[in-house]
């Protein structure tokens, strides 16, 4: 009995997730039961559709009832934006869609942001209350705080990828999908449900009715990816993690400049080896079961400008943000209504951010100032519009990440080196240089510019940024630092060690790729288990979640 409950129970202290056994054992029954079913398109779209939501509600309880209720309101919405005649029902239905969606999203990343700014406008005393973790916890036995709302695992993921199907087929980029379980299936595919790459129907629902094909090439690559991605987020990014860079982030003061500032770019290597890490093994697992997932990263800290990066990192959500804000808004054709729409909801965050309604009539006279100039110095117009359309994107993806200043700064510097550097490039006499000293300092400018930014992402606190910009510029404790370098030496040498290798060249990467793929199977599997036993021998605490689940 014992045994049945932990299996089909959730668990949050075991939740299914690619760094833990438990992950692995329920894709080796998944894979035993596909080989009976995958030549039947139908029978295979719904075994992989009722996999994927059990592996959610193990992954985030009864939150995969909000999972189940995007699935099916944009599936029957999506319908109807293809049946309605009239461009203006059409609009209706995209606009509910988007409502929908985005309103679950506000309320559980958004909640107490919202709860504790009315409560600082108006003199109330509302609370927080999760119904669904007073439901799980009479159900399950599980143990939530009711007085905390957690957000859904990768709610922000599934949520895009439904807002992008409906503006599709509003914009009959694609035909709705015909079946609700094929649908389902597109939403929820367990290996990139939780977080990312963020997945068009477009590119994806075409691959639910082909037949399934699997190449000695494609096996090898999947599995290549899988130890490529397991060896990223734990042999390197959970241990410099757990002994550098949490221990200096949760007290900035108590460290010297040096280890500060060796942990801030640390802390670069880690989201990168974490992040990426977890799109390698989403799209390794895909693979093994025949489906291709689109590349999520290309080596962005080779970027020699910011915008550059963008195109780089997280490309799904950076091609997501392209595609349905920033050319919405305009784009680098000028400005339109949801360019001001946009403004004016960024602005308005941060005014209830700050808390001082002081800020309005501000916000309004810079409002007020931008549109003057659009409208009396037309020659500048086109270049104003286009880099607010800038601003706006990072700064909205900034909000995505959460409500707070340290989002909204992170996201606003983001965009400042973009807009900056569009005119920097203008009068810069290495632009067009292909000397290797000139590419080496763009990529070492553009990899500390982004490091920069990231103290407010990673940031605990308002404070701790402070703390910690203090002490790299006050006490940086050089006399210590040869002392300090011997103390984390296996840190120092695992950030070399991945730089090195992000940094080596494409064409050197994929030699040892193809070596590894070329190899016989028990050769593979024998290196496979010696990676494995490295990992595990790493592992000096508990096993960390990854970091864009938050998200």
């Amino acid at each position: 009995m014992d045994l049945l409950r932990n299996i089909f129970v959730y668990d949050e202290t075991h939740p299914l997730i690619f760094t833990r056994l438990n992950f692995w054992i329920f894709f080796a029954v998944v894979l035993g039961g596909y080989t009976v079913i995958y030549k039947k398109n139908a029978l295979r779209n719904l075994y992989l559709f009722l996999v994927s939501l059990f592996f959610y509600y193990k992954t985030g309880g009864l939150f995969f009832f909000i999972l189940l209720f995007s699935t099916v309101t944009d599936f029957f919405i999506g319908h109807a934006i293809y049946r309605s005649k009239k461009t203006l029902y059409k609009k209706i239905w995209v606009a509910l869609s988007v409502t929908l969606n985005l309103g679950v999203l506000a309320f559980f990343k958004y909640d107490y942001f919202l709860t504790e700014t009315i409560n600082a406008f108006f003199g109330t005393h509302l609370e927080v209350v999760t119904h669904a973790a007073k439901w799980s916890n009479v159900l399950f036995g599980t143990h939530f705080d009711l007085s905390k709302i957690l957000p859904p695992v990768g709610i922000s993921f599934f949520t895009f990828q439904t807002i992008s199907y409906t503006l599709d087929v509003y914009k009959e980029k694609v035909k709705p999908v015909k079946s609700l379980v094929d649908f389902g299936f597109y939403v929820s595919f367990f290996p990139q449900l939780v977080a990312g790459p963020i997945v068009r129907a477009a590119h994806f629902v075409p691959q639910l009715y082909k037949k399934y094909t699997l190449s000695a090439y494609e096996f090898g690559l999947g599995f290549y990816l899988i130890l490529k991605g397991l060896t990223k987020k734990m042999l390197i990014g959970d241990y410099i993690a757990v002994n550098l860079i949490d221990r200096v982030f949760a007290n900035p003061a108590s460290y010297t400049g040096f280890e500060n500032l060796s942990a801030l770019f640390g802390y670069s290597v880690q989201v990168y080896c974490d992040f990426s890490g977890y799109t390698d093994i989403a799209i390794g697992v895909a693979l093994l079961m025949g489906f291709y997932l689109p590349k999520n990263f290309n080596s962005p800290y080779k970027a020699k400008s910011v915008g550059e990066f963008w195109k780089r990192w997280h490309i799904s959500l950076s091609s997501w943000l392209k595609d349905y804000l920033y050319i919405p808004m305009g784009g680098n054709r000028g400005g339109s209504a949801f360019t001001y729409i946009s403004l004016t909801v960024i602005l308005l965050f941060v005014v209830l951010i700050a808390g001082k309604l002081i800020l309005i009539p501000i916000f309004i006279f810079v409002i007020s100032v931008i549109w003057l100039l659009t409208r009396f110095f037309p020659s500048i117009k086109l270049t104003l519009s286009t880099n607010i359309n800038l601003m706006m994107t990072m700064l909205l993806g900034g909000l995505w990440h959460g409500s707070s200043w340290m989002f909204v700064l992170w996201g606003g510097l983001n965009g400042v080196g973009i807009v900056v550097y569009k005119f920097w490039k203008k009068i810069s006499p290495y632009e067009n240089s292909t000397h290797w000293l000139v590419n080496a300092w763009k990529i070492f400018f553009t990899f500390t510019f982004i490091t920069f930014t990231r103290i407010w992402f990673r940031g605990e606190s308002m404070q701790g940024t402070y703390e910690l910009l203090s002490q790299v510029s006050t006490n940086f404790a050089w006399p210590l630092v040869p002392s300090m370098i011997l103390n984390y030496w296996k840190v120092f040498l695992l950030m070399i060690f991945a730089l090195v290798v992000h940094w080596l060249s494409d064409s050197v990467k994929v030699k040892y790729r193809d070596w590894f793929i070329a190899r016989p199977l028990y050769q593979k599997i024998g290196i496979a288990v010696v990676v494995i036993f490295i990992i595990y021998q790493s592992v000096s605490a508990g096993l960390q979640p990854f970091i864009y689940f938050q998200f």
